[in-house]
């Protein structure tokens, strides 16, 4: 008998979330399943009892799937079967991971392997702000030792208020969006972008989110408890040496705080000189102590590099490179670096460097979306690359990481709110990371806006980005904010706060938090040092190039819209796409069509004017209207006793009659000298307001003979509206007529009656 335990969530819009456990994948060390109307969620949670031999950090891996069934579609490609995890897959297991991965205690090395799966949606409310919350609970019910619980929920300001967990629908109309992640008492990360918010705005979303996190932490604490999970495995990862480590501390701080006092902005100088006191230290042991030693005294000396790193930063002011807190390193740019792509750009600040393109594409160009609950196409893309030589590692290229998707969509994010919203061309940039030390993610949006400029494109503003960092010591109450952090200031400080904007506002953030008690305080100091920063990278890059390019660059495929009625669309394409497929044969130019609001929109694409201006007029000879009075050149396509059908539009036949062939009087079509396939001009003279039915002439483009006499045609008589005129020759006789009209006077009798 299966005895499920339940706790409830309750959101502030009446919304309900469940959490249940003890009913599905019993055999994980702990599972949750999660119910927010129709939308489920199944997360589990598994590690190993024992770490593996030499492991010293902690291998999570956690992985979040949505599974095709769970909307009622097939899964797209040959297989129809699940593949690979989306980049949007990817982008949701990341939030996750960084919000679990700080809190696993840092003696905990067992192989830990956390599961999200969506079985279930309406596609309603979205189910990655609630992948958090099932894996925090998930690892909640189990014996796994964590410094949680956690969640995680998507803030969003919807016409001026602000929505926890917004539905798909709300979203749409939401000017700032947050994804945010938190314990009971801290905030640890957040990732979203926005409409040029101020620094205020941001911190309101995030105490917010904090607010509603609070409540689903607490439940969960509940669950734990009503599953008996308040007990967590005894565990031995590490065996330290405590009179080694403090022997390492006492010879091996004072010259590490001299090499970080020192100032350097050589990044290998640095290295070099803090691996030498460690190794120092290594050839001081006695041989037979050294191979069991060495593991240990790198750790530890680890740990007096970060003290004495952080400990020069808050009591002397003094940062690796020698710099201020709010100083920004040496920067130059560059923009027109490549003649080969549509926009380029160089983007150097200290020794972190991106080398930017812009290729600007047709609606063809188009990346396709194809997510179990996202279908469409994306015209803006950018791509982040990070080779191993950007930061002189002896490692051969592989395929993109998790952490280029996850940089990539940051620096996207940042700029695609900036992209005129009435651009004709697709557009993809690339980031390649030529030098990496501290944050490229925002070298990439400053390279990205110079590349833009650069193409041509007429961004709504320049965007920049800067990546802050934090010391804190919690037992003197110090902190200091550093401005354009280093790798190493991120590697061993406490905070990561990426901000992109404009001089009018922040588009994009992300941030990740690795100490306890981040005062909002703190949060919005580093917000407007932030800003300061960001406005000064911004005039460089309006010094670089203030305003876009004029025109293209010749290279660039030219584009010219159109639209046509809905009810045309179909003549465009023809049937299997033979006359569109026919008209860019033709012209050169590449066309695509499409309906948006209920209108034909038309892009012709092409490299040189000509061909563009040949689709045109095949394009508007199809869609153009028949005018009475109109000259037309046609080709004649039957030929008949009493004349000739003549295609004088695309799709457009009308009759020739053999009287309008010639002023003289033709006694058969044979006399004309007409052949199917030849080419004539013809005048409308006439479209028949009730059948639609074209009537062409030759005749009339001719000049009228001397003398000509038109034959007089006897008038047509009235007919009324049952009366279908008098007998002709070869109808029925009077006997047939008299019947005919005994029921016509039958049926009048009748009405008047």
């Amino acid at each position: 008998m299966v005895n499920p335990i339940k706790k409830t969530i309750e959101l502030s819009d009446g919304r309900v979330i469940t959490l249940e456990t003890g009913k599905l994948a019993k055999q994980a060390d702990g599972a949750v399943e999660l119910r927010m109307g129709n939308t489920m969620l199944l997360a589990t949670v598994v590690s190993a009892k024992e770490a593996g031999e030499g492991v010293d950090f902690m291998p999570l891996q956690v992985e979040y799937k949505e599974k095709f069934s769970s909307f009622g579609r097939f899964p797209g490609g040959f297989l129809k079967r699940e593949g690979r995890a989306s980049d949007y897959e990817i982008l949701t297991a990341r939030l996750v991971d960084r919000v679990l991965r700080p809190l696993f205690p840092d003696n905990y090395h067992a192989d830990t392997f956390v599961n999200i799966t969506m079985y279930s949606s309406d596609g309603v409310d979205m189910p990655d702000a609630l992948a958090g919350l099932a894996a925090s609970a998930a690892i909640a019910v189990s014996d796994i030792p964590f410094n949680g619980p956690i969640s995680e929920v998507r803030v969003a300001r919807v016409d001026g208020e602000f929505v926890i967990n917004p539905t798909f629908e709300q979203l749409d109309n939401a000017d700032m969006e947050l994804m945010v992640g938190a314990t009971y008492d801290n905030i640890m990360m957040v990732e979203g972008e926005m409409d040029e918010v101020s620094e205020a705005d941001l911190l309101a979303a995030l105490k917010a989110a904090h607010e509603a996190i609070k409540a689903q932490c607490k439940v969960q604490m509940e669950l734990a408890e009503a599953a008996g999970a308040t007990v967590k495995r005894e565990y031995c990862h590490e065996v330290n040496d405590e009179e080694l480590r403090k022997d390492v501390h006492d010879k091996c701080y004072d010259k590490a705080y001299a090499i970080a006092k020192a100032g350097c902005a050589d990044k290998h100088w640095r290295q070099n000189s803090f691996d030498a006191v460690c190794q120092e230290y290594i050839d001081s042991l006695p041989e037979e102590e050294k191979d069991e030693k060495t593991p240990l005294v790198k750790r530890y000396y680890h740990d007096v590099e970060k003290e004495a790193v952080r400990r020069c930063i808050l009591d002397e002011g003094i940062r690796l490179d020698g710099r201020k807190t709010t100083e920004i390193r040496p920067i130059w740019c560059e923009v027109n670096y490549l003649p080969g792509p549509h926009g380029s750009a160089v983007f150097t600040r200290g020794e972190t460097q991106s080398l930017s393109t812009v290729t600007l594409g047709t609606k063809l160009d188009e990346k396709i979306l194809d997510d179990v609950l996202n279908q469409g196409r994306e015209r803006f893309l950018l791509h982040y690359n990070f080779p191993p030589f950007s930061t002189g590692e002896a490692k051969p290229v592989r395929g993109v990481g998790r952490r280029e998707i996850g940089h990539g969509n940051l620096a996207h994010r940042a700029l695609k709110r900036m992209f005129p919203e009435d651009f004709p061309y697709c557009c993809r940039i690339v980031s390649d990371i030529l030098e990496s030390n501290g944050s490229s993610s925002m070298a990439t949006v400053c390279a990205g806006t110079l590349a833009l400029l650069d193409a041509g494109v007429k961004m709504k503003k320049p965007v920049s980005g800067i990546a802050m960092g934090l010391i804190t010591d919690t037992a003197s109450s110090k902190y200091a904010v550093l401005s354009d952090i280093l790798g190493d200031e991120d590697h061993l400080g406490d905070m990561d706060f990426k901000v992109t904007g404009t001089k009018d506002g922040i588009t994009a953030t992300q941030m990740d938090i690795k100490c306890d008690g981040l005062s909002y305080e703190i949060l919005e100091k580093a917000l407007l040092q932030a800003r300061d920063g960001r406005l000064h990278i911004l005039n460089i890059i309006n010094e670089t190039i203030p305003a876009p390019r004029e025109d293209y660059k010749p290279h660039v495929p030219r584009i010219v819209t159109m639209t046509i009625p809905k009810d045309l669309i179909g003549a465009v394409i023809g049937p299997g796409g033979k006359i569109i497929q026919g008209i860019q044969e033709e012209s050169g130019a590449t066309v695509s069509i499409d309906e948006i609001d209920n209108t034909g929109y038309i892009e012709v694409a092409a490299a040189n004017k000509d061909s563009i201006d040949k689709a045109l007029a095949m394009i508007n000879a199809i869609v153009a209207l028949p005018e009475e009075g109109e000259v037309y050149t046609g080709t004649v396509r039957s030929i008949l006793d009493f004349g000739a059908f003549v295609e004088f539009m695309p799709n457009r036949d009308g009759l020739l009659h053999i009287s309008e062939i010639s002023w003289e009087r033709l006694e058969n079509m044979e006399a004309s000298g007409l052949h199917e396939g030849d080419t004539v001009e013809v005048k409308l003279i006439e479209i028949d307001k009730k059948t639609g039915k074209f009537r062409l002439s030759m005749r009339a483009l001719q000049p009228k003979p001397e003398g000509y006499v038109e034959r007089e045609r006897a008038p047509r008589p009235e007919r009324r509206n049952n009366d279908r005129g008098p007998r002709r020759d070869n109808q029925r006789g009077p006997r047939h007529d008299n019947r005919r009209n005994n029921d016509r006077n039958s049926r009048r009798e009748h009405e008047e009656e």
